[in-house]
């Protein structure tokens, strides 16, 4: 009675056994599975004759409705083969024996041999009692309620069918690696693979198919056809719930996968099999792209390499789509605001932990921890605004960051800045525009995946995205439609059949190869991502659409996005990283022959090399201010000093004091004139006069030609070191204190121990005076005009103001003349009597013209008169050691002059000491960081290292870097194969 009502459900599992879901069969056995047969005969293994192995061809179908089909590794399955008898002595007895003999003994040994085979194969045979718990009862009651052979003529294809199946390919991959370690789990996912033949899957909406042949039993058997539509409904529903069975199978065992996986590589990671790891492939096609990205603009390459643009309208799901392709909450989230100002690279790869990191940092991000997750995000933000320039909104420059964790499907991923329609208020004028130039300079490189997310909330005519994209993919070659936020649209869209037009890429004017719809939560930021798994395979396992075959397994959930895009990043990868590597080398040649032709003699040193060339010539330099000889030092402080000073002494100490009428008020005034001086203005003058004295002679030496040697490509910057160093280097605060003291007891000492420093005093006076007396009588010449030599000589006349005060000079001259022991000043009277004398002449004078004029014929006068002093006090210097006694001669001007040189001297002295003890190591320190700055400041260094060789050298370097990067690249991915 069994084998009765078994006979249509046995004829059914025949045909889907023989069906061809892409496996060509040869012979009985290979209808078994491997972990079948091995159960069944465990001593074929150990067999020491055995068939080759045989070549299984698996063809599977790709998730993405209009990729190309690609196949699969072949699989190896061996399988028993009877044991063969060696008939040595037939074949002795047919070398002697007749020809009829042997034919004889042949056909005899061939129907033994036949039917020893026949017995064994037999014998293989398992017993399907087993896993007759996979065939639900109901099954065996098909015949009674379905027209099997109507049902027959409606069947679809076989490719159809395959397109609906898991791929069981890869999960069995995976555990195959692990089938040593994990053999239960193997065997377990083997008789999964095995029993797949036997599951049942929906067709067309409405329709349930099956496709049966009749082996063994009669073709011509009639089924009952039941009409009941309930009964139709209930079977229906009972194939889902199979269906599902066997999905809850699969997830629970590719999670069991993750974490076996994650375990194997977490023993690697730990050196248990003492071999080092290599960089992952991901991880060295991630760095070529950073590289790329740095690289000259001009040369129009860093556009042409795979990688996945995802674009979308501004709060349609981006980011939360790439969260969910990296199974976690890794960037900023704001509620309707601009939150991506910058296009982030993101690489996923797999890894034993689930962390993040940036190129540029060496911190790990934990991201099974909020608080990592929280600072990571805080992160991203920051670097987001600071890479925004003022008076900007959106930046141009990429963040690259990268996310490892058991399960990533490896990819490089580009998340830009949303599009928008309309600039609010705070935004700049023209972020409309950038966002799309951004946009188009990503998506025109031919072969970047364009992941084109629309929202499924809001109607589809508001859509921007999706003309740009069909713009710059017109055919739809490269672009896949993700249609974000399905539940709200559910619930919210009158006519569900709008969605299914949107996936069927019937209602926007772009093409895709493929089309996807996903849920990324229910809007709350802190959802965790396994909760939005969970409500997503929730809502698509209740969604109508899905039970109403609106849409297809295969084109929903972020799992199934995810796979599909991971597969076309690595086919357009494949297909154009070999072109791109020729590239560069045609590239490289013209950089090398172009650099040979016009430097021939010159080292290739790019921008950083040359400036750690020059920040060594820099520092020498620096080191060369400690070998500037102690004379030197003195002498220039000293001159400096006297040069900067010498106007204050002579117009508010000597003259003042001069114009007393004995040597005791002379010396008083002095006095006090100095001590004024050195506690306020000569400490500081000293400071500046030092300061200034290192930066000249720092920039004497930075500035300073060395020959042929002298490489002109460092003056800016060298130029700019020096500035900023002088700008940051201050004198010691405590110097001032110090060369305070030592100033007044050098100006308080009035003793001359020799004939030789009077000398020397009376020298520095006579230089000092004559000095100033020819500034004077440049100056009166000025006022009064060219004398009557140089008119006649150079026709040189003089204007009318020059006459006058020529006429005013003449008249003072008169009243000097009269009175050799004036006074410095005029009385009111006197300029009176010379103005009238004036307009007794025809000459109208201003009273303060005449004073201006008096002070300098007085001062000419006046240094005319101390100069022949200092003549008569050059024999002095014995009425001085008697305190002047009973002499006359009084040189207590010659005493002035010695104080003041004295000062300057040890003034010089102790700021030499200071220079070169202290400032010149303080100047080393600041001219250091200023270079550790600029070093760090790529744009600085940009700018002060220009020209035509630092570009052609930068340009070969990275060239040289991508080409040899590519090749490894280019080397790995084919013994990944």
């Amino acid at each position: 009675m069994w084998r009765t009502r078994a006979a249509a459900p046995c004829v059914i599992c025949r045909s889907l056994a023989n069906s061809s879901y892409g496996i060509k069969r040869k012979s009985p056995l290979q209808n078994l599975h491997l972990v079948s047969r091995s159960i069944r005969h465990p001593y074929y293994p150990s067999s020491k004759l055995q068939r080759p192995p045989l070549r299984i061809s698996i063809q599977l179908f790709s998730s993405l409705n209009r990729l190309p089909l690609r196949k699969t590794k072949l699989l190896n399955v061996k399988y028993g083969y009877p044991f063969h008898r060696n008939f040595w002595l037939a074949r002795l007895a047919s070398r002697l024996l007749k020809l009829r003999y042997l034919i004889l003994g042949s056909a005899v040994g061939g129907g033994y041999t036949a039917k020893k085979t026949y017995d064994q194969w037999k014998d293989m045979m398992p017993d399907l009692d087993e896993y007759k718990w996979i065939v639900p009862d109901f099954i065996w009651e098909l015949d009674e309620h379905i027209d099997f052979e109507k049902l027959i003529k409606a069947l679809p294809d076989a490719d159809d069918l395959a397109k609906l199946l898991p791929d069981f390919d890869k999960i069995g991959e995976s555990f195959t690696s692990l089938k040593g370690f994990f053999s239960p789990g193997y065997n377990l996912v083997s008789e999964v693979i095995g029993a797949s033949d036997l599951l049942l899957l929906l067709g067309s909406p409405g329709e349930t198919a099956f496709r049966a042949t009749d082996q063994g039993y009669d073709n011509d058997k009639q089924y009952k056809k039941v009409s009941d539509k309930e009964k139709i409904d209930q079977l229906q529903e009972e194939l889902l719930r199979t269906q599902l069975k066997y999905q809850r199978m699969l997830e629970r065992l590719e999670k069991e996968n993750k974490e076996l996986r994650k375990l194997v590589l977490q023993r690697d990671d730990k050196g248990i099999h003492q071999r080092k790891l290599k960089k992952s492939l991901i991880d060295m096609y991630s760095e070529v792209l950073d590289i790329l990205s740095d690289y000259d603009a001009s040369y129009n390459t860093q556009d042409h390499l795979p990688r996945v643009v995802v674009v979308g309208d501004q709060s349609a799901g981006k980011t939360s789509v790439l969260e969910m392709i990296a199974q976690a909450r890794i960037f900023p989230r704001g509620s309707g605001e601009m939150m991506t100002r910058s296009p982030v690279k993101v690489t996923l790869s797999e890894g034993p932990h689930h962390v993040a990191l940036f190129k540029d940092s060496s911190r790990e991000f934990d991201l099974t921890k909020e608080e990592d997750l929280a600072a990571l995000r805080n992160e991203i933000e920051i670097r987001m605004r600071n890479s925004v320039k003022e008076g900007c909104t959106v930046s141009t420059e990429t963040i690259s960051l990268s996310v490892k964790g058991p399960g990533l499907q490896r990819m490089v991923l580009v998340d830009l800045p949303g599009v928008i329609s309309t600039v609010t208020s705070g935004m700049a004028p023209d972020t409309k525009e950038t966002i799309f130039s951004i946009s188009k300079a990503y998506m025109q490189n031919p072969n970047a995946i364009i992941l084109c997310i629309q929202d499924g909330s809001v109607d589809a005519e508001r859509s921007i995205v999706t003309d740009l994209v069909s713009q710059m993919d017109p055919q739809g070659k490269r672009t896949i439609f993700v249609l974000t936020k399905v539940d709200l649209a559910e619930k919210n869209v009158a006519s569900p059949s709008r969605i299914q037009q949107i996936i069927e890429g019937k209602l926007f004017p772009m093409k895709a190869l493929g089309y996807f719809a996903v849920v990324t939560g229910k809007g709350n930021s802190s959802e965790s991502i396994e909760s939005i798994k969970e409500y997503e395979e929730e809502f698509f396992q209740n969604s109508k659409l899905l039970k109403t075959c609106m849409l297809k397994a295969h084109q929903v959930t972020t799992k199934n996005l995810s796979l599909a895009v991971s597969d076309c990043f690595w086919k357009m990868v494949r297909e154009s990283v070999e072109q791109q590597a020729d590239a560069f080398k045609a590239t490289r040649f013209n950089l090398e022959t172009e650099w040979k032709n016009n430097y021939p003699r010159l080292r290739e040193l790019d921008r950083n090399e040359l400036f750690e060339k020059a920040k060594n010539e820099i520092l020498d330099e620096v080191i060369s201010l400690t070998q500037v000889t102690p004379k030197h030092w003195e002498e220039i402080l000293q001159k400096t000093l006297w040069e900067r000073v010498s106007t204050h002494v002579i117009e508010n100490i000597y003259l003042p004091a001069a114009q007393t009428m004995n040597s005791g008020t002379f010396n008083t005034t002095v006095d006090i004139k100095l001590k004024q001086w050195t506690d306020k203005q000569l400490p500081n003058k000293a400071v500046e006069v030092a300061w200034e004295t290192l930066q000249e002679e720092f920039s004497r030496f930075m500035t300073e030609q060395k020959g042929k040697e002298h490489d002109d490509i460092f003056d800016k910057l060298k130029q700019a070191v020096k500035e900023e160093s002088i700008k940051r280097h201050k004198w010691n605060e405590r110097a001032e204190d110090s060369l305070r003291v030592i100033q007044h007891n050098a100006l308080e000492d009035r003793s001359i121990s020799d004939k030789q420093q009077w000398d020397a005093a009376i020298h520095f006076m006579e230089e000092t005076l004559q000095s100033r007396l020819k500034d004077t009588e440049s100056v009166i010449e000025d006022m009064v005009g060219p004398d009557w030599k140089k008119r006649w000589l150079y026709w040189i006349g003089r204007t009318k103001e020059q006459n006058i005060r020529n006429e005013t000079k003449n008249e003072l001259e008169k009243l000097i003349k009269c009175n050799e022991e004036h006074a410095a000043y005029l009385a009111n009277d006197e300029v009176t009597t010379v103005r009238k004398n004036l307009e007794a002449r025809g000459i109208t004078v201003d009273p303060c013209l005449i004073k201006d004029t008096w002070h300098q014929i007085y001062r000419r006068y006046f240094l005319k008169t101390a100069l022949n002093h200092c003549n008569l006090c050059r024999r002095g210097f014995y009425y001085y050691q008697r305190h002047f006694v009973d002499s006359e001669l009084e040189c207590n001007d010659i005493v002035l002059f010695w104080r003041i040189q004295r000062m300057l001297a040890i003034t010089a002295n102790t700021l030499r000491q200071q220079l070169t003890n202290t400032e010149v190591r303080r100047l080393e320190k600041n001219v250091k960081e200023v270079l550790e700055d600029f070093a760090e400041d790529n744009e600085k260094k940009v700018k002060l290292l220009t020209g035509k060789r630092v570009q052609l050298a930068e340009d070969l370097k990275k060239v040289r870097e991508i080409q040899e990067k590519l090749e490894a690249f280019i080397e790995a991915l084919h013994q990944e194969k």
